[in-house]
């Protein structure tokens, strides 16, 4: 699949991350106001943040709800959409998450990243 180039900064990618990136692909339902729900998944995820891949790509600054069907269960946060990369995808910044759900995720990408290793 294409993936498209995006310009680096002075600092490193690390250096801009809070929190480590992991390849998963996880079902996620977003919902936008004004907008019939749409199902894709995500193709990185971390604590603050996901990339998602979808040809319908949402425009910069537009919020979301998501749910994410981990296998501990669905994780939902609010997200604001923060790149476009028009018919590849969207990379979403996670502006509001419930303690519980931040757990689930935190612990679920735990467990992608020994699987990576």
């Amino acid at each position: 699949m294409f993936a498209p180039k995006v310009p680096h900064s002075p600092k490193s990618d690390s250096e801009r991350r809070r929190y480590p990136r992991v390849k998963a692909k996880v079902p996620v339902e977003l919902h936008c106001p004004g907008c019939a729900p749409m199902r894709t998944s995500t193709d990185e995820l971390s604590l603050c943040g996901c990339y998602i891949e979808t040809v319908f790509t949402m425009d910069i600054g537009t919020n979301l709800n998501l749910v994410f069907s981990l296998e501990g269960g669905p994780v939902s946060a609010k997200g604001i959409v923060a790149t476009k990369y028009p018919q590849v995808g969207n990379g979403i910044d996670f502006i509001e998450m419930d303690p519980e759900d931040r757990l689930k995720l935190s612990e679920s990408i735990l467990d992608w990243e020994q699987h990576q290793k």
